[in-house]
């Protein structure tokens, strides 16, 4: 990657509609799991110890809810709006437990689109493949804009 090189920008405010959507898929596998415990370094045993969970009302190890905020983060930051985007405020509501292994569609909406505050509120729902309500969270995104001195450069 060229640090010096402007990468291409996601989507500006003037781009993006209200009902617009987007839906992602994503399956939970160990990689994800292991890497998060491991930079995070969270030892709840509700995550990844089978023994421990049978005890529980889960019956086995479920996903971090942090790591469901992650991928509603990338994909933000990576296709809705894209690159630049900046997310000002996060609200979410867990709705059942995520299990390892489960494969999730994420489906955002842009639910209001506030040019005077530069800012576009998605309404975000995840399914998981039994057709279960996981997650429900309203995001506040800052789309990417350019310093207006860049702008100028970049239409030269």
């Amino acid at each position: 990657m060229d640090i010096g090189k402007l990468n291409k920008l996601g989507k500006a405010i003037d781009e993006i509609e209200e009902g617009q959507t987007m839906s992602v898929t994503e399956a939970i596998e160990d990689d994800q799991l292991l890497l998060y415990l491991g930079l995070t370094n969270d030892a709840n045993p509700l995550y990844i110890q089978h023994d421990y969970t049978q005890k529980t009302v889960y019956k086995q190890p479920i996903v971090p809810s942090v790591l469901l905020i992650g991928i509603v983060t990338s994909t933000v930051s990576k296709h809705f709006p894209g690159p630049g985007s900046h997310i000002v405020n996060f609200s979410v509501n867990f709705v059942e437990p995520v299990y390892h292994y489960e494969t999730l569609t994420f489906l955002f909406e842009v639910i209001k689109v506030d040019k005077h505050k530069d800012v576009v509120t998605l309404s975000v729902e995840a399914m998981n493949t039994e057709n279960k309500r996981v997650l429900d969270a309203v995001v506040m995104v800052q789309p990417p804009t350019l310093h207006e001195e860049e702008s100028e450069e970049n239409n030269e």
